[in-house]
């Protein structure tokens, strides 16, 4: 006796409907689904199409008391991904009406909610998103924006500077601040806390705040520039995330970060919408991203996320770096690098973007590249990055032998030096030791910079390719 016999439904008889055109108000998703042995195609799309909108296991007789045809999900088309005969693509379209407006929350728990372990799917991972117009447009999405953020620091034409500072956890809140002193008055734009400096018993959140804003105005003081940090409000409840931020305003910092994923979307709107409100800059780590995205067969790709991230609220996420420590595929770090900065976003499957992707008016967001990068990187990353990123460095600035002040000096004449070299029209990326070695002879911080780190090198193999051969 099969399945059906014994009462399990078989979803492509109302889930699987390939002469579907997706109207423009449908959400539409591409999951890669590595189905259990037997199970067809189109059975297992229907399945994933049921089990996220309208469908259950069995036919129920309140399936008669709705809509069906208006509010369930179809499976329209799947596609063969290229180089894995295991594995199929599935498009999927969705009605608008399944879905809260302005809540990426409620997206994410359809979409990636129960059917991700569904018993005839061996896995499964969410590749791609389209979000209609109509619902980006009820979305609050950055609280100011890549052009708002300029004027607010003064910072234009060539790409924004920072350091997270290093060691990640156990400075004091003196010693702390003292570190960002030095950072920033040797000419970077930002320092930041990492993703989890909260309020430990080595620094509570409000000595950081208290000393970090007293070297922040300091620098700017001798500086002249406005200068930033990066003051995680990250925190076990939102009220306190909230104490957090209304301190960082009244010390008159200009912006403030939040770890989205761990804290969750909720929280991340609503901090998004008291930083509209406030006149705040968001700073947005993605800690927890890995958890989710790097398989490449099973979770959610990080271009998913980032479209989550722009929609909930953020004017900064960090990206990847192609060139540093962490994992990232060059072509998939430029598409959703555009996915963060553009307006409009065109299907390119050579950088894994399924669909058109429209976000209006809706501001864009600052990528940051992050992740084990040093001198020797800024060319490739002006050439990747171009000017709207900020380049956030590490122990690339703090492990420079003269100290924290000279690690930012090296980082601006060398970020300086790159982006005039472009503007002559010189290839950065094959003329970068030439470009570097020139600059360097006016500049000891930057030749002993170069020295230090001219045998660091993060040569492994991407785990999670772009499936285009």
């Amino acid at each position: 006796m099969s399945r059906y016999d014994a009462g399990v439904k078989d979803y492509r008889q109302t889930y699987w409907e390939p002469d579907y055109i997706p109207k423009d108000s449908d959400l539409l998703a591409c999951f890669k689904i590595t189905p259990q042995e037997g199970v067809p195609r189109e059975e297992a799309a229907a399945a994933v199409a049921a089990e996220s909108s309208t469908g259950t296991w069995t036919t129920v007789w309140t399936d008669l008391l709705t809509d069906l045809d208006h509010y369930k999900g179809r499976a329209y088309r799947v596609d063969e991904v290229p180089g894995d005969p295991e594995r199929f693509y599935a498009f999927i379209a969705y009605p608008i009406d399944l879905f809260e407006e302005g809540s990426v929350v409620n997206v994410l728990t359809s979409l990636v909610g129960n059917v991700f372990g569904f018993k005839a799917i061996r896995a499964l991972r969410l590749e791609d998103v389209r979000f209609p117009l109509h619902y980006v447009m009820t979305c609050g999405g950055p609280p100011n924006g890549i052009v708002v953020e300029r004027d607010k620091m003064d910072k234009y034409g060539r790409p924004l500077l920072g350091c997270t500072i290093k060691p990640k956890l156990g400075l004091s809140a003196k010693s702390y601040g003292r570190a960002v002193y030095e950072c920033l008055r040797g000419g970077l734009d930002f320092t930041k806390d990492d993703e989890n400096v909260n309020s430990q018993p080595f620094m509570r959140w409000r000595d950081r705040f208290t000393f970090v804003a007293e070297a922040v105005h300091q620098a700017q003081a001798e500086t002249g520039e406005r200068k930033g940090h990066y003051l995680n409000v990250t925190a076990p409840t939102v009220e306190d995330m909230y104490e957090r931020a209304e301190f960082a305003k009244q010390l008159d910092m200009p912006i403030i970060m939040h770890d989205f994923l761990t804290a969750g979307f909720s929280a991340n709107t609503s901090l998004a919408n008291w930083c509209r409100r406030n006149g705040m800059l968001l700073h947005i780590h993605r800690a927890m991203h890995a958890v989710l995205d790097r398989n490449p067969h099973h979770g959610i790709h990080f271009r998913v996320l980032t479209k989550c991230l722009r929609l909930s609220g953020g004017d900064h996420l960090h990206s990847g770096t192609v060139v540093g420590k962490l994992e990232g595929d060059r072509q998939a770090t430029l598409g959703w690098i555009d996915l963060m900065r553009e307006r409009f976003i065109p299907e390119d499957r050579s950088r894994g973007i399924f669909f058109d992707q429209d976000f209006g008016h809706m501001p864009g967001v600052f990528p940051v590249a992050s992740g084990g990068i040093h001198v020797w990187h800024i060319p490739a990353l002006v050439s990747i990055f171009g000017d709207d990123a900020v380049m956030q460095f590490g122990g690339g600035t703090l492990g420079h032998p003269w100290g924290n002040a000279a690690g930012a000096c090296a980082n601006r004449v060398a970020a300086e030096t790159c982006v005039q070299a472009r503007n002559e029209g010189r290839h950065l990326e094959l003329e970068s030791r030439e470009i570097l070695t020139d600059a360097a002879r006016h500049s000891p911080e930057l030749a002993a910079a170069m020295e230090t780190w001219r045998e660091i090198r993060f040569d492994f193999d991407v785990v999670d390719k772009l499936a285009t051969h």
